[in-house]
């Protein structure tokens, strides 16, 4: 080989994607130890009915009353399990149920749980990215110290007063919170606390990659403002976000860099706009993406504010109903990380409509303050009407 020739880019078998943040269960999930599990359950029990106030919670035990049954050789099945079924479907009209005959893993456990908010674990069984630790006497963790990866709190029963030395050396320099394991209140206040403070960030996408069929020309150039609309779209969301995109065609790359807008080509492609979120949620599938589309002459900045000052990250998505109909408007809505596996679920069915999606999920919509705001241009008559209108 040639002295100048360039060496070999070293060779990926994989795509290098950015991965979602999650831990054995979910994206927010707390391990209880160092009781037994009774004990460990009672205090679920008693942080339930608090936490569901504001968030989805789901619970993870393990069933010993099963475990013994497969260890003394009887089967631990019951109803159409026993009977030869592989997956028995409840409707128990208020809940369902969904028994299945086979092992979770890692890869299904966040599967099933994804549209919870946070998962309680009892750490005797499992192990979980966070940890409350009860300093019970009768269950030391001394002999658990390598699943204490990241304390939020320590639990004091009633007649312990200190924190064991082996704990504490453990522990090192970390600032732990000590609370009195009776006081469910001032554990759900720091549980709450953490889940808000660890809210997804807030960035901005313009939806501009379409081919303008009904228009006859791009409707991300047209100027109403003095500037392309794909431009002042890109300045109202700036405020809001830490970062503003403009999602395009590849081949629309090089005119946006060359008009200072950052393009984010389409890596989902002829899927309409939700190319355009699902090629955002995968560059970044930990942030929330605040979308508008570019085609909104009379969107304000006041408009968007309420958007952002209403917004529930406990939630798939927060929109605005649309003014011609009581459907959520999905191209004028924050999505946040949890709407892309749910997104990608619903084009695996065969529907790439976000509306579709956004219809069939737990979503915040809000009454638009301006519903006039939410009006969009698509021909050219409609364009001439809205010149006329803003001179």
């Amino acid at each position: 080989m040639p002295d100048n020739a360039p060496a070999d880019k070293p060779r990926s078998k994989h795509a290098q994607l950015a991965r979602p943040y999650g831990g054995e269960f979910g994206r927010h999930e707390l391990a209880i130890l160092g009781a037994p599990c009774g004990r460990i359950k009672e205090l679920a029990a008693r942080l339930l009915p608090l936490l569901a106030a504001t968030l989805r919670v789901a619970y993870v035990d393990a069933d010993h009353a099963a475990a013994d049954a497969v260890r003394n050789g009887t089967t631990p099945e019951t109803g159409m399990l026993a009977a030869g079924a592989s997956a028995e479907l409840t409707d128990n009209i208020r809940f369902a149920r969904l028994d299945v005959k086979r092992p979770l893993d890692r890869f299904s456990q966040p599967d099933l749980l994804q549209h919870q908010n946070l998962v309680l674990v009892n750490g005797n069984h499992f192990r979980a990215a966070q940890q409350l630790v009860i300093l019970d006497p009768a269950k030391p963790v001394e002999k658990k110290l390598d699943r204490l990866t990241n304390v939020r709190a320590l639990l004091l029963p009633e007649g312990v007063t200190e924190v064991p030395a082996y704990l504490q050396a453990h522990l090192g320099e970390a600032s732990v919170p000590v609370l009195p394991l009776h006081d469910t209140a001032a554990i759900v206040q720091l549980i709450l606390e953490e889940w808000r403070a660890a809210a997804p960030p807030l960035r901005g996408l313009v939806l501009a990659g379409g081919r303008s069929q009904r228009m006859g020309q791009d409707k991300g150039k047209l100027a109403y403002h003095g500037q392309e609309q794909r431009a002042y779209a890109a300045e109202l969301l700036a405020p809001f976000c830490q970062d503003v995109h403009v999602s395009c065609r590849p081949d629309q790359v090089v005119e946006l860099e060359y008009a200072g807008l950052r393009p984010l080509p389409d890596t989902f492609t002829d899927l309409g706009p939700l190319s355009g979120i699902l090629s955002a949620l995968r560059l970044d599938p930990n942030a929330a993406w605040l979308v508008v589309a570019c085609d909104l002459p009379f969107l304000s900045e006041t408009t968007l504010a309420h958007l952002v000052q209403h917004r529930q990250p406990a939630r798939l998505a927060t929109a605005f109903q649309s003014p011609e109909n009581e459907w959520p408007e999905p191209l004028i809505t924050i999505w946040e990380p949890a709407s892309y596996p749910q997104l990608l679920r619903f084009l695996s069915l065969g529907y790439s409509c976000p509306r579709k999606t956004i219809i069939n999920s737990d979503v915040a919509v809000l009454p638009a303050p301006a519903p006039q705001e939410l009006r969009n241009v698509n021909t050219p008559e409609e364009a001439e009407q809205v010149r006329q209108e803003l001179e």
